[in-house]
């Protein structure tokens, strides 16, 4: 037996709402990964990179690294997939989540006034290469800053 056109447009609609991702809906899947154990300040910097192909981190030379730093607050504030999950001082960490897989990364801000250096790493929780993501997330964050 053929089913109706209605069943079938329904149908459809349902494939639809649940494979298409929609503002309620971040992502088709959600590979979030556990939280990195070298995420935060040790010994008063930023981790390095274990691997390059996942994870970018760069020193940029500042005037005012903190007002820096506060500058960016907004912008990531406002840039979709990213979320603020500390902000304690002189330190920020966010995650970004892609909004078709939804893997996750995470993204640290450390201002270094004394040494006039604002440093930022952003790494992926999950996978043997990021395709470069992390290296364009911080490129564009720098392009954010004020005389950049």
């Amino acid at each position: 037996m053929t089913p109706s056109l209605p069943r079938l447009v329904a149908g459809l609609l349902l494939v639809v709402l649940l494979v298409v991702p929609g503002p309620a809906q971040a992502s088709l899947l959600h590979l979030e990964g556990p939280v990195p154990e070298e995420l935060g300040v040790h010994a008063g910097s930023l981790s390095p990179c274990a691997s390059p192909a996942h994870c970018a981190r760069v020193d940029w030379g500042l005037r005012d690294p903190a007002a820096a730093l506060s500058a960016l607050v907004p912008i990531l504030d406002t840039t979709e997939g990213v979320r603020i999950v500390e902000r304690d001082g002189p330190y920020l960490h966010a995650t970004a989540t892609s909004r078709l897989f939804g893997f996750v990364d995470d993204l640290e801000l450390q201002a270094l006034p004394d040494a006039g250096l604002l440093q930022a790493r952003s790494s992926s929780r999950l996978g043997d290469s990021d395709l470069g993501v992390n290296a364009r997330r911080l490129a564009a964050l720098r392009q954010e800053l004020p005389g950049s």
